[in-house]
């Protein structure tokens, strides 16, 4: 039943047959001499319409999601309604063509080749019904294409602006401002110039939060720039006890989310013991058209929650530039995530 309800959408099994019934009246009415003469005979062409009309509209409905997931209406409309049109309209010949057949035998008992000649004389009319009944499904399928396309923009600028505003929290929040001011003090009396490269470096990560935050794709190497900043703050403060390093170069044209990867080593910090007795290793590496991002895993006893959230925003950013899935890997000692290289346009 559920599998049906879905088949209609957006009619209810009853508002379906109602509308069957209805069309079924029409073609009553217009198309079958002498329905009207008896009451035996109301009856009967009453049911043969009601066939006919069920019959086409359920072989319509399929065909019609058979072509949507060939050719989408999005990436070829032209193609996708001509398409649709041909084969919505010598579906309806065929599947009436079989009904007639059938009834004829069933009330008359017409063979094949005695129906035939009757069938003929109703194609002119099954050309015209079918090449209304097609414009009006593509016409719907056009519409719905086009409403799910705007619905899908909209939730796109959501997620974005989620996605923004946790990439920037994450680096402007308290803990991180915080911890960078203990460290910047403490090398403003042990090494001045280091001091110095330390404030440069936080400027360069605060300069490239603000020109991305309205981006939805930078330039990889942009991205690879702003983590050597990245890096730098954060060996800084924890020293020896964080062995993060890079090994991977961006090609022209070659795109990536704002802040994914720094997002991905700051879920490891975050989540992960960072301690000399247990130091935490992250390596972003490159494999194929792949962004690998590894840590070892010694995870905190007493933390934050952890909701996923970062690497959910992640994977519903990525979602909309690409079909290529992200890959979580979490195995004994070892979480592995691994981001598609996005590619401009023409690429």
């Amino acid at each position: 039943m559920k599998k049906i309800r879905e088949l209609l959408h957006p009619l209810s099994i009853l508002q379906f047959l109602i509308a069957n019934l209805a069309l079924a009246f029409v073609i009553l009415l217009l198309f079958m001499n002498g329905a009207l003469n008896s009451l035996r005979s109301f009856g009967i062409f009453s049911i043969w319409a009601f066939v006919i009309c069920l019959s086409l509209w359920i072989s319509l409905i399929y065909v019609n999601r058979f072509v949507d997931s060939k050719i989408k209406w999005i990436a070829q409309p032209v193609l996708r309604s001509f398409v649709g049109i041909l084969v919505l309209v010598l579906d309806s010949v065929v599947v009436f063509t079989i009904v007639q057949f059938f009834m004829m035998f069933i009330i008359y008992h017409l063979t094949p080749f005695e129906a035939l000649p009757h069938i003929t004389r109703s194609i002119i009319f099954v050309l015209l019904i079918s090449f209304i009944m097609s414009l009006i499904f593509t016409a719907i399928g056009f519409f719905k294409a086009w409403k799910a396309t705007l619905i899908r923009s909209e939730k796109l600028k959501a997620e974005m602006m989620a996605y923004r505003y946790e990439s920037l929290r994450n680096q402007i929040n308290p803990h991180f401002l915080f911890n960078s001011f203990n460290v910047l003090s403490d090398l403003v009396y042990a090494d001045q110039a280091m001091a110095v490269k330390f404030i440069n470096q936080l400027s360069e990560l605060f300069r490239y939060v603000l020109d991305s935050r309205d981006k939805e794709l930078v330039p990889l190497q942009d991205e690879l720039d702003f983590m050597q900043s990245y890096i730098y703050l954060m060996k800084t403060r924890f020293e020896e006890k964080l062995d993060l390093s890079i090994d991977l170069k961006a090609d022209t044209g070659e795109l990536i989310v704002p802040m994914t990867m720094q997002l991905l080593v700051e879920n490891a910090v975050k989540h992960n013991e960072v301690s000399d007795a247990f130091p935490l290793r992250i390596i972003i590496r490159r494999t194929n058209d792949y962004i690998e991002v590894e840590n070892s895993t010694k995870i905190k006893k007493v933390g934050e929650d952890s909701k996923n959230t970062g690497l959910k925003n992640i994977i519903q950013q990525f979602s909309y530039f690409t079909d290529k899935p992200i890959e979580v890997a979490d195995t004994a000692g070892k979480f592995r995530v691994r981001v598609p290289v996005l590619k401009a346009t023409g690429q």
